[in-house]
C-alpha cells in the first residue's frame, strides 16, 4: 500500500463548517443532558459521517461532512383521567383528575377551591339546583 500524505484536518475542511457542526451537535447533547425532562443516565451519541466521493479521473474527491446526535428521549408524563357513563343521558365522560385522589377538592395556584376535575367548586354549585340553605329554613 502507498504511503498517504493527509494534508487537511477535520477541522478546516469546508472552511470550518465540519468543526462548527460538531460543535452544534455537541451543544445540544449537553443541553440534553441538562434537561430535567429527560433520563439523565441514557447515553448521548455524537455521529460524525465524512463520506468520499472521487471523480472519474481520480484527481478531485467531494467529501460530505455529517454530523449527528442521539439524544435521551424525555421522560413520559403520566396522569389519571376519570371515566364513566352518566345514567341519565348514557353519555361516556372523561376528565383528568386534578385533585390526586378522587372525589377530593384542593386549592390551585390562584386560591380557589377546586373540585377533583378542576373546576372551580363556587361554579359547581352556582349550577346545581340541589343546594338547600339550611339557615333558611330554620325561619
Amino acid at each position: 500500500m502507498a504511503r498517504v500524505k493527509i494534508d487537511f484536518s477535520i477541522d478546516t475542511l469546508a472552511e470550518g463548517a465540519g468543526k462548527e457542526l460538531i460543535e452544534r451537535e455537541l451543544s445540544d447533547i449537553f443541553n440534553n443532558i441538562n434537561d430535567p425532562n429527560a433520563d439523565p443516565t441514557k447515553k448521548r451519541s455524537l455521529i460524525v459521517k465524512v463520506d468520499f466521493v472521487p471523480d472519474a479521473d481520480y484527481d478531485e474527491v467531494k467529501a460530505s461532512i455529517n454530523v449527528s446526535s442521539k439524544l435521551a428521549p424525555a421522560a413520559p408524563v403520566t396522569t389519571k383521567i376519570m371515566t364513566g357513563r352518566d345514567l341519565n343521558t348514557g353519555m361516556i365522560a372523561a376528565s383528568e383528575l386534578k385533585s390526586g385522589v378522587k372525589g377530593q377538592t384542593y386549592i390551585d395556584e390562584q386560591g380557589d377551591v377546586r373540585t377533583d376535575t378542576g373546576e372551580k367548586v363556587e361554579d359547581v354549585e352556582k349550577k346545581s339546583s340541589k343546594i338547600i340553605d339550611l339557615q333558611e329554613k330554620r325561619g
